[in-house]
């Protein structure tokens, strides 16, 4: 192929991402309700292993799921639902990042608590969890840090389905001389999660909200981003609407003398994908920190580690942490409306990982197996 028809095939594949990320924004403009968790007869939780030591702590968190949720199970207010298929190995064997079966399964679910799964590397296959947040419109990735020893208490507000991800395998190259990827940020997907922040905020007495982007470059969609969640915060006169670049925000949380200031933060897809990991890092390592994907409709909750294939060649799967699925189901707990539960399960864990500390979880044999653990969370429950 010569350079101009590299061109013409780019221009046509553009105007497709186009038409289609239109179409996206019209759907989204059109209010659908959000579903109340009070009112459904039964709610079905969907279980997923996925990939490397996801099926390890998966099998730990149903377990403390049985227990806590022991009387809503064995009256039939609560369906804990195992869904296979959403492995490494089935989505390169069939081609899919999600196969038709398990999202049917999923959807057949109210909300999900999903393992880690892995994203192979270069081809075209994209991460499952950005399918899954397309095809459910998660668009609120949420993830609470808490260190409240340094006076740090920050919820994170990410968009889920936009961004450089929501078209992430559909780039355009002329081989030997440039690659092109897209970013997108639409009026009506920035303006909910804005809501979705500054709702939060307003429920829980915050008075500031961080609004982090690099609208000073990337003027369009940045800039835009900036321009909504402004507008959003006009009807919030209580809470304070601040601008803060990412990189200096991601200097600012390393930073003692400013960081407990902050207290709800706002961001596009990548930058919150990078600087929520940062933040769990802060708070005791990516292995303590919860995530929940919300939309109208459906729930997601996982941890937010990878798959730690490292640790299944080393023969480690046993000794995974599982903190941060047990925190995730937590925030599961907290959103199908059973807060009861959820404080039970939040004060052993409190306990377990901070004031009694009986065992600890150190990824190797030198410390505690993740069933072990789990049994000294049941213990404490």
């Amino acid at each position: 192929m010569t350079r101009e028809d590299y061109i013409k095939n780019a221009a046509a594949q553009f105007e497709t991402l186009l038409r289609e990320q239109l179409a996206r924004t019209d759907r989204m403009r059109q209010d659908c309700g959000v579903k109340d968790y009070t009112s459904l007869p039964v709610i079905t939780v969907g279980l997923i292993g996925g990939d490397g030591i996801g099926p390890v702590i998966m099998d730990q968190a149903e377990r403390v799921l049985s227990v806590l949720l022991d009387e809503e199970i064995s009256g039939g207010r609560v369906i804990l639902k195992k869904i296979g298929g959403l492995t490494i190995e089935n989505r390169l064997a069939l081609g899919k990042a999600v196969p038709d079966d398990v999202l049917a399964a999923i959807r057949s679910c109210d909300v999900i608590l999903k393992g880690p799964t892995t994203t192979p590397k270069g081809g075209t296959m994209e991460s499952a969890n950005v399918t899954l947040r397309r095809e459910l419109d998660l668009y609120a990735n949420v993830r609470p840090v808490s260190v409240p020893e340094e006076g740090i208490d920050w919820m994170f507000y990410r968009e889920n389905t936009e961004g450089e991800y929501v078209l992430g395998n559909r780039g355009v190259e002329v081989p030997g001389d440039l690659s092109m990827d897209f970013k997108v940020t639409t009026e009506p997907g920035t303006r909910r999660i804005a809501r979705a922040a500054f709702e939060y905020a307003k429920q829980n007495g915050k008075t500031s909200v961080s609004i982090v982007t690099k609208a000073n470059i990337m003027k369009k969609t940045d800039g835009n981003f900036s321009r909504i969640c402004h507008e959003v915060a006009e009807d919030y006169p209580g809470i304070q609407a601040e601008d803060w670049y990412i990189d200096i925000m991601t200097a600012n949380l390393v930073n003692p003398a400013i960081r407990s200031k902050f207290q709800v933060f706002v961001l596009p897809n990548l930058y919150g994908d990078i600087i929520t990991d940062e933040a769990a890092e802060i708070q005791g390592g990516v292995g303590t920190a919860g995530s929940a994907n919300i939309g109208d409709r459906y729930a997601m909750f996982e941890a937010i580690h990878g798959s730690a294939p490292r640790m299944v060649e080393e023969g480690l799967a046993d000794y995974a942490n599982p903190s941060s699925i047990f925190k995730a189901a937590e925030m599961m707990l907290r959103h199908i409306s059973l807060r009861e539960k959820a404080d039970r399960l939040a004060a052993a864990l409190t306990l377990c990982c901070e004031t009694e500390k009986r065992l600890t979880v150190t990824g190797t044999k030198d410390g505690a197996t993740c069933r072990e653990f789990t049994d000294y969370v049941i213990e404490k429950l």
